[in-house]
């Protein structure tokens, strides 16, 4: 009942409330206020104890850094460090500011002016002599500036350079990986971001290392002007002698000096280890004893070589002695260690024979028997043509054609792998269908390839070639050239859709062979439960997976589009009921799909153009059969094929001087063996029977053979 009671409390005090602790606990708030506060030390004078504090807090955060940096695995899990540096950097500028302020205004009251950490740096650890203390702050600078941040400095802008030329290759390799299918499209896109990540942390490394060397110079500045300017300020305003003021005013400076170059130096070697840890997985500490304890007997000589040193009279015994027992005891433990994993190693070895593990030795032969089914092989001046983010790359384009070639023929292509072959030219490229050759071109990365569709000559400044699809004259042109191309009705295509267009005539022509066993069983998987109960009706009852993948293989050596599977198999179904011959069946799977056969064929007006076979033809073709069901073969004596081929030859080329690209119509009977002599002069030429013309398709007779 008291959940139910109304709340006492107005729901705007509640709110405001709630965003007020909200507000408080964000963390991008928190930073904000932190950067607000940096810059307010440099501007507004401090009190004594809101400097300790600040200085406290560089001190501790120069270790947090340190720990930090020897505790990761990889530098990209302290992706951070470049922004976390500049942070630090300016909060000892500010802080430097700010205690110059507190030392000009009441160095002359003594050494606690500044607060009590600048105090304690300046009497505690450099004493009361602060010639000492300029000479340690010196060095200190020195090391920083000259040794470590200079080392650190040149790390990063190696790194950020390599990583930059090697971004493309890596790139490439990803890109290959992807359309060969080794790995996701989710594991694309994360190794393209960490490769991404990884450059850009190395070129913001290389920029950070910048802060740090400014750091050091802004150290030195602000201490030769803190010394001047006390002892100005202590001989003509305070009235004190000028060795007072040299004493009081550079005790401080020193301190302040060094309570700010010690959280520098100690940043400045995290950046070092950060960046000189590229390349080794695993903590720092780790790595640096793993490494150490592979080799035994680099420490037991370093062992020997400080006993000797030790018991050479001149030198002290005790320091060498004791670091030659420890590096012996070192190389003792790692030598054990080692002969722990090699016997290790040889009880897994004889385990592994005894259990007759035999099969592993077979991994590598059956991954050299591993073929790649679609390979394009380019040269090394191609690669541009796979790298970068434009829209127009190669790959992307490939990704299109498996779509597009699953859309128009209903086949899945296998994944394309794309490699570099450093034994083509610069500009070469082969295209490989099961890794035998189908085809290679020379295109040129930066230029337009230009042609003119009626096959006359170009008119073009550029350089001349042959298209290598089809073989048809070309030029590469500039892209400047781009526009006046067009405007002359020439047709203008780039490098990327020059080999993507070649690839795909060569997987069209090799298509049936890509059909395989696997691929039509996965064919029949993917199709939608509805169909199912066909599939399981059709197969294998009436024809087995290996004679539909024929009869699909049929279909698409003539470019016939597969996608409406279940018409095909409806139309294998019917005709299995009076025939078991793959050919006939194939036949009458074409009536079926006569529909489709005949849109894919007509012109730009929707006619189908057809050439006739004459009668006479058709009685020669019948006659030449001899045989019976599947055996039945063409026996056309060679005089008698030459004249086919000779009319047939005359009849098309005189209707393509007209621009018309006709389909030859023969009788159902014969049509596969006008077809298989075809095929070997114009593969290009589609052959239909009367039965695959559509009732309501409008067709053209422009000839007869």
């Amino acid at each position: 009942m008291a959940d139910n009671l109304p709340s006492t409390t107005p729901k705007n005090s509640t709110n405001a409330m709630e965003f007020s602790g909200a507000s408080l606990m964000r963390t991008d708030v928190l930073f904000a206020l932190g950067i607000v506060v940096i810059i307010l030390f440099m501007l507004v004078p401090m009190p004594t104890m809101m400097l300790d504090g600040g200085l406290a807090v560089s001190v501790t955060f120069s270790i947090l850094i340190l720990m930090t940096v020897l505790f990761i695995k990889t530098p990209l899990e302290f992706s951070t460090f470049p922004t976390i540096l500049l942070v630090t950097t300016t909060m000892r500028l500010g802080l430097n500011i700010a205690s110059t302020r507190l030392i000009l205004e009441n160095g002359h009251t003594g050494s606690a002016a500044a607060g009590g950490i600048i105090e304690a740096f300046g009497t505690f650890i450099i004493g009361s002599n602060y010639v000492i203390g300029a000479i340690v702050f010196a060095i200190l600078v020195i090391v920083n500036f000259v040794v470590i941040t200079k080392g650190s400095g040149r790390i990063a802008e190696v790194a950020a350079r390599f990583a930059l030329d090697a971004m493309p290759g890596k790139q490439m390799a990803i890109d290959s990986d992807l359309s060969a299918g080794i790995i996701t499209e989710d594991e694309s896109r994360d190794r393209r971001k960490k490769l991404e990540s990884e450059s850009t942390f190395f070129g913001a490394m290389d920029g950070a290392a910048k802060f740090v060397r400014g750091d050091a110079i802004a150290g030195l500045l602000i201490v030769f002007v803190n010394i001047i300017g006390g002892i100005v300020i202590g001989t003509v305003m305070q009235g004190m002698t000028l060795a007072e003021a040299a004493s009081n005013y550079t005790i401080l400076t020193i301190g302040d000096g060094l309570v700010s170059q010690i959280p520098a130096l100690v940043i400045s070697v995290s950046a070092g280890l950060l960046v000189s840890k590229a390349g080794v997985e695993g903590s720092a500490d780790q790595e640096i004893f793993k490494q150490f304890g592979r080799y035994p007997s680099a420490l037991g000589m370093s062992s020997v070589l400080m006993f000797i040193l030790a018991i050479v009279p001149a030198i002290p015994f005790i320091p060498f002695f004791t670091l030659s027992v420890i590096t012996g005891v070192m190389a003792y433990y790692a030598l054990q260690n080692n002969l722990a994993n090699e016997n290790a190693d040889s009880d897994i070895e004889a385990a592994a024979e005894e259990g007759g593990a035999a099969p592993v030795a077979e991994e590598p032969i059956s991954k050299a028997l591993a073929m790649d089914i679609i390979r394009l092989e380019l040269g090394y001046g191609l690669l541009p043509l796979v790298q970068g983010d434009e829209g127009n790359k190669l790959t992307d384009q490939i990704k299109g054609l498996r779509r597009q070639l699953a859309e128009d023929m209903g086949y899945v292509l296998p994944a394309v792998r794309i490699q570099d072959n450093l034994q083509l030219s610069a500009n070469d490229y082969i295209v490989s269908i099961k890794e035998i050759e189908a085809g290679r071109g020379d295109v040129r990365p930066n230029m337009l390839m230009c042609m003119d569709p009626s096959g006359d000559v170009i008119n073009m400044p550029g350089e001349s070639t042959t298209e290598p699809t089809f073989g048809l004259p070309a030029m590469w042109i500039s892209e400047d050239y781009r526009e006046e191309a067009h405007f002359k009705g020439y047709t203008v295509v780039d490098a990327p859709t020059v080999i993507t267009t070649h690839i795909t005539e060569m997987i069209k022509d090799n298509m049936h062979d890509l059909l395989n066993y696997a691929e039509t069983q996965k064919l029949l998987n993917e199709l939608p439960e509805d169909y199912q109960k066909l599939v399981a009706d059709v197969i294998p009852s009436q024809v087995t997976v290996g004679s539909l993948q024929r009869i699909l293989q049929s279909l698409l050596s003539e470019r016939i589009s597969v996608r409406d599977l279940p018409t095909i198999l409806e139309g294998i179904a019917e005709a299995t009921a009076f025939t078991k011959s793959i050919p006939q069946i194939t036949e009458h799977v074409r009536a079926r799909l006569a529909r489709q056969i005949c849109n894919s064929n007509t012109d730009a007006a929707g006619v189908l153009i057809l050439l006739t076979l004459s009668p006479d033809w058709d009685q020669a073709f019948m006659e030449a059969l001899v045989g019976d069901g599947e055996d039945k073969q063409l026996a056309m004596p060679p005089s008698k094929l030459q004249d086919f081929i000779t009319a047939v030859r005359e009849q098309y080329d005189a209707l393509a001087a007209q621009g018309i690209t006709p389909i030859l119509l023969t009788s159902p009977f014969i049509r596969p063996y006008v077809r298989s002599v075809i095929e070997r002069f114009r593969p290009q030429t589609m052959v239909m029977s009367q039965n695959e013309v559509h009732p309501k398709a409008k067709i053209k007779t422009v000839g007869q053979i």
